[in-house]
């Protein structure tokens, strides 16, 4: 019989030499002493964003108003995200109508919490959540991201490596904590994404799920499903739309944060395995979020739709799953899936969205079908968020 090793050592030196080599990898991409920054976009993007044309920018540029654009190679004018920013406050003030450049709530409008879920890893939900956060930012909205996930995958994308940047805390845990609480915006981080704030996980995230079940025995009348809204409460006034990335189980920590949305979406990889796996899913949800119900918890949603994610069009047997599931959840459904891309896959690997990398990278063909799909999915999300607030659409 060959030697036996002892599993907590063999881990725990595995682990060491992965966080070794992730450290190497990301100075090699990012070095300490840099600052990670977004792209500029071009012209046409910025119209596109907009919902101008390229020569009305070119006029305004020529008029004197607004941000001057940088001029890059080949005479392409190029704008920071911030710059975007500038021109929406500019060509909100000669609107007919409000919110045509910028959307957001206006008096009276609820905050949006959205929370994206599956059971099952691998769905797309963490890439999911970040391209919807970024999108709603290039649009117009303030928006928070919360990496609910002690993976943190999310967080790694806007730039947050949890093992070296949170070594004190920082994320959703130390405001929700049972004993002495931080203020929420003590854990929120700007990004060099304009408009789009982040609160990043951790491993210490899994500390709610310990720590709540001790709270629930002392019967201390603290109410763990309501820890994340009530939190959230303390920056309403600070942004339009939360999304929040939860991890893929049904811990007390998706159920505070499902007890805290005004919208839930479900991410799906159109297999039967997956699809079986969503149905366990979302009968445990149903039968846990009752009990939440009973205990005064608030279960009302503005919407609740699957999202297809990874979608192959080619494929046979997806498209009968696709069309199962149609013809089970009807309006449900997203009408645009997420379709399966190696830009968006490609982009990861340098812990980047689609929408931070410079399409040069790609072929044309595979960055548009990506990009166009992205946004197929992202302004049909917008358009119930819109209509959450009483709005057909913001133009």
């Amino acid at each position: 019989m060959g030697r036996q090793e002892r599993i907590d050592r063999l881990v725990g030196e595995h682990a060491l030499r992965l966080s070794e080599r992730l450290q190497a990898h990301r100075q090699q991409l990012f070095p300490p002493n840099a600052r990670r920054s977004l792209r500029k976009f071009t012209s046409g993007e910025v119209a596109q964003l907009l919902g101008v044309t390229d020569a009305y920018l070119r006029k305004l540029n020529l008029e004197g108003r607004g941000p001057a654009p940088e001029t890059g190679p080949g005479g392409r004018r190029l704008y920071a995200a911030e710059e975007i920013r500038a021109l929406r406050e500019l060509l909100e003030k000669g609107a007919k109508h409000p919110g045509t450049y910028l959307p957001g709530r206006r008096a009276g409008d609820h905050l949006q919490v959205i929370t994206v879920i599956n059971f099952k890893g691998g769905s797309g939900k963490t890439t999911t959540a970040a391209h919807l956060a970024q999108k709603l930012a290039l649009d117009g909205y303030r928006v928070l991201g919360v990496d609910l996930d002690p993976q943190a995958s999310f967080s790694a994308l806007h730039g947050f490596q949890p093992e070296f940047d949170l070594v004190d805390g920082g994320t959703l845990y130390d405001a929700i904590r049972y004993d002495d609480p931080l203020p929420l915006r003590e854990v929120i981080q700007e990004t060099y994404f304009t408009g789009l704030d982040v609160i990043p996980g951790n491993l210490d995230l899994m500390e709610f799920e310990h720590d709540t079940p001790r709270a629930l025995a002392a019967r201390s009348g603290q109410m763990f499903f309501t820890r994340i809204g009530e939190k959230l409460g303390e920056v309403e006034a600070d942004y339009d739309i939360v999304v929040i990335d939860c991890p893929p189980q049904l811990g007390f920590l998706t159920m505070s944060a499902l007890s805290a949305a005004t919208a839930v979406l479900v991410t799906v990889h159109p297999q039967m395995l997956d699809v079986m796996s969503m149905c366990q899913f979302l009968l445990m949800t149903s039968n846990l979020l009752g009990v939440v119900a009973d205990a005064g918890g608030d279960m009302t949603y503005d919407w609740l739709r699957y999202l297809v994610t990874r979608y192959e069009p080619g494929d046979g047997p997806q498209n009968q799953m696709v069309s199962f599931m149609r013809s089970m959840f009807g309006d449900h459904v997203l009408n645009h899936p997420m379709l399966k891309s190696t830009a968006i896959s490609d982009a990861g690997i340098t812990k980047q969205t689609l929408y931070e990398v410079d399409r040069g990278q790609f072929t044309r063909a595979t960055y548009e079908r990506a990009m166009d799909s992205l946004n197929a999915v992202n302004d049909e999300i917008e358009g119930l968020i819109q209509a959450a607030w009483g709005r057909e659409g913001r133009r």
